[in-house]
């Protein structure tokens, strides 16, 4: 049945060209506003790039993050009126959305296998079970209760918005992650979010295709064993498989050559970007899920020569890209919430289920995942409180949207916009203090 529905369903994806971006008349007026503008907006770019490199100096003491300040940015921006016709809305232009989101994310989860060097046990990585295995399926389950109950949203919608918020964000979560390969990860609360991160986002792709399915048929049991099978378990099999096999051969080619001839000799860090894309793909040709994988390769990848300072320069060039992507999408979705007026029709059921998914079901389940864990309450607290919602979310409903048949897509939209400005704002103001006071309390060191 599943693949009946799959078959039905894919082929009417938009492409590129039924989008408002690929329209002629746009096209040639966005041409001649660039052109026009041309030596402001290399000023511009000049000046954001900037932005990119410093502000992370600037802001590691203040309540601010990077995220803040460029949605700010992209607010103020597309509200000017002659900007105000090239903001993007995600109704409008789906795949674009979809796309874009879509490569920061595989960029973040290669950087976030590169960061992690703990080694695999039960002991080591119990939190993060608990995390995956725990909190975020009854995340997802209550998240779709309230959008059933509040919004009134159909049950594959409700599904479909639980599976989208339910996985902590890697892209604009680098501020409670560990920074880098050669940092230490005993810090727990770093080491549990970071490897959060990095798995839940495949982990809740089975959700997403389980809504998918919820669109076009109801949920009989065979609908539902071809997707524990399809969905759950080979495309999980695969993703794993193709990760961890393409990220030993990786290994291999780039330290186990003889030594005139490795690659890691280079020194060149866009190996990294290389790898990400080429497993990626290499995974959904395979129909395997390639988040998993791109993150599986990063961790083998790491431990394939530990302590190498080749690690170090691979991470730091998927970081580059992945804050240079970053700060694009991120102005372009504080475009959407003012040019493209995505928040123009929120009302208090929009505004109460925010609330509830960022200050009550995501720390309060988080936080009773972790009962009976050895661990100080304080950290506790914040490994539940900073389940940051971000550009993995955007990524999944506009995937979900793409592939399925969904109704009241403007309010899911609306919705998912008002939780990620609201834990870009919460999150990014709270960060700094909390973290800092978590380094002292616990850690005994600053931060």
């Amino acid at each position: 049945m599943i693949s009946w529905v799959r078959q039905s369903i894919i082929p009417q994806t938009p492409d590129l060209d039924s989008t408002a971006f690929s329209d002629p008349l746009f096209l040639s007026t966005i041409g001649q506003f660039l052109v026009e503008h041309y030596k402001l907006w290399l000023l511009s770019i000049g000046l954001v790039v900037l932005l990119v490199a410093w502000l992370p100096l600037l802001l590691k003491k203040l309540p601010l993050s990077l995220p803040i300040i460029f949605v700010g940015m992209g607010m103020a921006v597309f509200a000017w009126t002659p900007l105000a016709q090239f903001s993007p809305h995600p109704v409008e232009s789906p795949v674009l959305i979809e796309k874009a989101s879509e490569f920061i994310v595989i960029v973040s989860l290669m950087g976030a296998g590169l960061k992690i060097g703990r080694p695999l046990s039960w002991a080591g990585w119990s939190i993060t079970v608990r995390l995956l295995a725990i909190v975020m399926p009854l995340t997802i389950a209550f998240i779709a209760l309230s959008g059933l109950s509040i919004l009134g949203l159909p049950l594959a919608s409700a599904l479909l918005l639980g599976a989208c918020l339910a996985p902590t964000d890697p892209v604009l979560a680098a501020d409670v992650q560990i920074e880098k390969p050669d940092s230490e990860d005993s810090d727990e609360a770093r080491f549990a979010l970071t490897s959060e991160a990095g798995l839940n986002d495949a982990l809740a792709f089975p959700f997403v295709h389980l809504a998918i399915a919820a669109s076009a048929a109801s949920l009989t049991g065979g609908v539902l064993a071809e997707w524990l099978w399809h969905d759950v378990v080979w495309r999980l099999m695969i993703g794993a498989l193709v990760g961890g096999a393409g990220g030993w051969l990786l290994g291999q080619i780039i330290y186990r050559l003889p030594q005139d001839t490795r690659l890691s000799r280079t020194g060149d860090g866009f190996i990294a970007l290389g790898a990400t894309l080429a497993i990626y793909a290499m995974a959904e040709f395979a129909h395997g899920y390639g988040f998993l994988a791109v993150f599986i390769a990063g961790l083998i990848l790491r431990r394939s020569a530990e302590g190498d300072d080749f690690n170090t320069e691979m991470h730091a060039f998927a970081d580059e890209t992945e804050r240079l992507v970053m700060m694009v999408l991120l102005v372009l979705f504080g475009g959407m919430l003012t040019g493209g007026e995505l928040l123009a029709d929120i009302g208090w059921s929009n505004i109460i289920v925010a609330a509830l998914v960022l200050l009550v079901i995501r720390p309060v389940i988080g936080y009773l995942g972790l009962v009976g864990v050895d661990r100080p309450p304080l950290e506790k607290f914040v490994i539940a409180f900073f389940g940051i919602r971000g550009l993995g979310s955007v990524y999944y409903l506009a995937f979900g949207l793409n592939h399925g048949d969904f109704a009241e897509q403007h309010s899911l939209w609306e919705t998912l916009g008002l939780i990620v400005l609201g834990s870009i704002l919460l999150h990014g103001l709270t960060v700094t203090p909390l973290m800092r006071h978590l380094s002292r309390r616990i850690y005994n060191k600053d931060e």
